[in-house]
């Protein structure tokens, strides 16, 4: 069954609501919604991100899988941007000093799929991917 793009509601955990609100509001430039002072909602290229306060565990470690011979953190989540919001998005982080997981690469290159993928840390330890295709019709590409 078919359903057409709708926006997604994700809620994620964070240690440092202060911190994190600025990461995603100044370095990600999402803009805020509503908050308490235990949660933040952001416009995340037409979605809506929830950071939520959740006190800091003392066990979590960064879990990867191997993708395409690197370690992708898994879980992740991210937006599907077009090829131009990705090149100029994945500059503007670079120029802000993001720290990546996965620098900026084309990942699949002449195979279905191919895309531009990057991965990064928000402060709270949470895996964000943004990824692009040259064409969209590649996105569930076999």
């Amino acid at each position: 069954m078919k359903y057409p793009i709708a926006p997604f509601h994700i809620a994620i955990p964070v240690h440092n609501l202060d911190e994190c609100r600025t990461f995603y509001r100044d370095i990600l430039d999402c803009p805020e919604g509503r908050s308490s002072d235990h949660w933040v909602d952001f416009n995340l290229f037409g979605h809506q991100l929830v950071i939520h306060y959740k006190p800091k565990a003392t066990t979590e470690d960064l879990h990867t899988n191997a993708v395409d011979g690197k370690n992708v953190p898994v879980p992740h989540y991210g937006v599907v941007l077009d090829w131009e919001t990705f090149e100029t998005f994945s500059q503007e982080l670079k120029d802000k000093g993001v720290a990546f997981e996965i620098e900026p690469y084309v990942r699949f290159k002449g195979e279905a799929g191919e895309q531009a993928t990057m991965f990064f840390l928000d402060p709270a330890g949470n895996a964000l991917e943004f990824k692009a295709f040259k064409d969209i019709g590649q996105l569930f590409a076999k």
